[in-house]
């Protein structure tokens, strides 16, 4: 009896046991279902909200890309052409990345991108109010759970194209002004580096370029002596004389001299030619002055012509005559410079230390300087508007880094300052009186070498218009 008993109780915790087993399937298999449903609804709710989300406008920005590498492979790639860094599951990516790079929208209008179009939304879900077109804004027909209307806004139309036209003209211009600041910077480096002695080739607008030896061969005398007075240019041409000599045409040369610092000649350049006879150096080199037809030594004449004792061109002391064992083309440049480009030119006319004595002759000199001030000026805009060949990047350097020194100068002798004083290595005085006509001729010719000198890139010359 107790053995049946004990079957019973058993029977009855096992059915006990299996009842509770089944209890709980049924409540776990509901419970799972309410998961899924609850699931599946934030799953589409979470899709829905990531397309009209702030992720699909350009200016979206996330924080997990903050330490992607940017792509500056336009201003400078340590890449070599040969390595194989992209890989295709990326290609979309970069594609897109590159599209949203070039928008520039104002912030909650989005990108027009065709190849972003949304799926087909359901009639609970919020939509994007993104333009794309009239009757298409995200590629869909109008009436498929939107309408048009809705995205149609000729205000907004107008304000995006406005921003983008905006945009556009602040890319060109700040494009346009890396430009120029690398061609000042182009400009710049190459008078920085050039050189005061070179060869070159093209002689086609040297002034002798049509003399020369009929195609005879110079003598082996000739040939030497040129090649010598090439090494002297080379080691021993001082900072303010530039030359070229033509590795074709031996018997030729070009000069740029800057005007001495204290002279009314100061910062300008001085351009001649020169000529290496077949008979040299028994006899001096010609030389050919480019005086723009200007007068403004009375040892360069407007034709052209040097007049200097060393050049036999004047007469002089025995020991200032061309000296064919002795002489050399640097004395002749140098001569030119320290002789002919002084501070008093004045006196370089025959006669006149002798005639004009004394207060009168400073006064004759003063005035003298002046005129030959503003000839001098109008040299400098014939020298920068026609610049010689193998010479235009240095004078383009020389007046971009001149011009505003020259126009202080110009300033200070119109406030009454002698002509010469104004010169970098010490301050003008500005308590004379020059005559008026001379301050109203300077004035005059600093109109025209502020436009010029500004157009050649000089800085801080707007300055001086109201001056002039």
């Amino acid at each position: 009896m107790d053995v049946e008993m004990d079957e019973v109780a058993s029977h009855d915790s096992e059915a006990l046991v299996a009842k509770n087993l089944k209890h709980n399937e049924d409540a776990v298999a509901k419970n799972f279902e309410n998961c899924t449903t609850v699931m599946g609804s934030t799953s589409e709710s979470l899709n829905s909200d990531n397309l009209n989300s702030s992720n699909s406008d350009p200016s979206y920005h996330n924080d997990a890309d903050a330490d992607d590498p940017v792509d500056e492979r336009e201003d400078v790639s340590d890449c070599d052409d040969n390595d194989d860094y992209m890989y295709d599951d990326d290609d979309d990516y970069l594609s897109m990345q590159a599209q949203f790079d070039n928008v520039d929208l104002p912030p909650g209008v989005e990108a027009s991108v065709s190849w972003l179009n949304e799926p087909t939304p359901s009639t609970d879900t919020p939509v994007s109010t993104s333009i794309s077109s009239t009757s298409d804004a995200v590629g869909q027909p109008a009436g498929q759970g939107m309408s048009s209307s809705k995205f149609y806004n000729p205000a907004n139309i107008k304000m995006e194209t406005d921003v983008t036209s905006h945009s556009m003209l602040l890319a060109e211009s700040s494009s346009a002004g890396r430009e120029q600041e690398k061609k000042e910077d182009e400009v710049v480096i190459k008078f920085q580096l050039f050189k005061r002695f070179d060869t070159v080739d093209d002689f086609s607008d040297h002034h002798f370029n049509r003399m020369g030896s009929s195609g005879q061969q110079p003598p082996k005398s000739w040939t030497k002596k040129v090649q010598d007075d090439w090494k002297i240019l080379e080691n021993d041409l001082p900072d303010t004389i530039y030359v070229r000599v033509y590795e074709s045409r031996m018997d030729l040369l070009r000069a740029v001299i800057v005007g001495p610092s204290g002279t009314p000649y100061h910062d300008g350049l001085f351009v001649f030619d020169v000529h290496f006879p077949p008979t040299y150096p028994d006899i001096p080199p010609m030389v050919y002055y480019y005086s723009g037809g200007l007068r403004l030594n009375p040892n360069l004449y407007d034709c052209g012509k040097v007049c200097l004792s060393l050049l036999n061109t004047w007469s002089g002391n025995k020991n200032e005559m061309w000296m064919p064992k002795t002489s050399t083309m640097l004395q002749v440049l140098v001569s030119i410079q320290a002789l002919i480009l002084n501070t008093n030119p004045f006196f370089n006319e025959p006669g006149y230390t002798e005639m004009y004595l004394g207060p009168d002759g400073e006064r004759r000199s003063k005035a003298y300087n002046e005129d030959v001030f503003i000839l001098s000026l109008k040299t400098m805009m014939y020298t920068l508007r026609r610049p010689p060949k193998h010479f235009e990047d240095f004078v383009a350097g020389h007046f971009r880094l001149c011009g505003h020194n020259i126009l202080s100068a110009c300033r200070a002798y119109m406030e009454g300052a002698e002509v010469g004083s104004a010169d970098r290595e010490r301050a003008p005085y500005a308590g004379g009186n020059n005559p008026i006509e001379f301050k109203a001729a300077v004035g005059r010719m600093m109109k025209s070498l502020v436009t010029n000198f500004i157009k050649n890139g000089s800085e801080d010359c707007e300055q001086f218009r109201t001056t002039a």
